[in-house]
């Protein structure tokens, strides 16, 4: 069931003094959904997203989504910039909600995944793997592992014409083999529904990963299983379920040497 929370003046202007915003000009609410409800709030210092969580959402998983957030905007990744109150802390409470504020990003998710968004979109997530990625001395057979965004769906992926403009919603950040977070995004993005992967928009991905960040030869040998896994998570709830093993198998024979260009 969708959830909308108003918030007063008071708890508006609490939340202006708490991030040290010097005047607040105007107040939309642009969503509402099933654990949080978003405000644009527009101040002299520049537009921002409010977000009130309605359940779910603790302290500590913001912190480490901010932190994440931070290093990415620092490098010039396109997601959003988390703000901080006053006394530095990445969350406050209003309307006995728990709020997190980023800065405005422009643009909108896309109603289809064509070549070039996924050519965009796979040098956006290259680029957050090379800032994200653990730093050690890999063995030849490990996977690099590191903090991924962990819900790269279209949803949370804002483009301006065929650039990736900003990935926002970086709740679900966890610890992970970084190949995951792409065999996830194939799925998604380049996944017909027959659990194929379409070749041109599934190269494409690749092509703009890789023009950042190289797969390892182990990352390579291990893609088709999880492009099996992911292909086998996104059809297990679905009316198709039925045919999953075969679904599972072609979608694992997809991965071909052809696909890495």
């Amino acid at each position: 069931m969708a959830v909308f929370t108003e918030i007063s003046d008071e708890d508006r202007q609490l939340i202006t003094a708490a991030y040290g915003f010097t005047s607040l000009l105007s107040v939309i609410g642009i969503a509402d959904g099933d654990s949080e409800t978003t405000y644009l709030f527009r101040t002299r210092e520049g537009e921002f997203i409010v977000t009130l969580f309605e359940n779910g959402a603790q302290p500590s998983d913001l912190e480490r989504a901010f932190e994440t957030m931070e290093a990415l905007y620092r490098h010039g990744v396109p997601c959003p910039k988390p703000l901080r109150t006053v006394d530095g802390h990445a969350t406050y409470r209003a309307a006995g909600r728990l709020v997190a504020i980023v800065s405005f990003v422009p643009g909108a998710s896309p109603t289809f995944a064509n070549p070039a968004k996924c050519l965009s979109l796979g040098r956006v997530m290259a680029e957050m793997h090379t800032v994200l990625e653990r730093k050690a001395k890999w063995k030849s057979t490990d996977l690099p592992t590191g903090a991924i965004h962990g819900a790269l769906v279209q949803e949370n992926v804002f483009f301006l014409g065929e650039e990736v403009s900003g990935v926002i919603n970086f709740r679900l950040r966890h610890e992970d083999a970084l190949v995951s977070e792409l065999a996830d995004a194939l799925v998604d993005w380049a996944g017909e529904i027959n659990g194929d992967l379409n070749k041109e928009r599934a190269r494409a991905l690749l092509q703009g990963y890789q023009g950042v960040r190289v797969l390892t030869d182990a990352e390579k040998k291990a893609l088709p299983g999880f492009i099996m896994a992911s292909t086998s998570k996104r059809f297990a709830s679905r009316k198709e379920r039925i045919l999953l093993p075969e679904i599972a198998v072609l979608a694992y024979r997809s991965v071909t040497p052809d696909i890495f260009g």
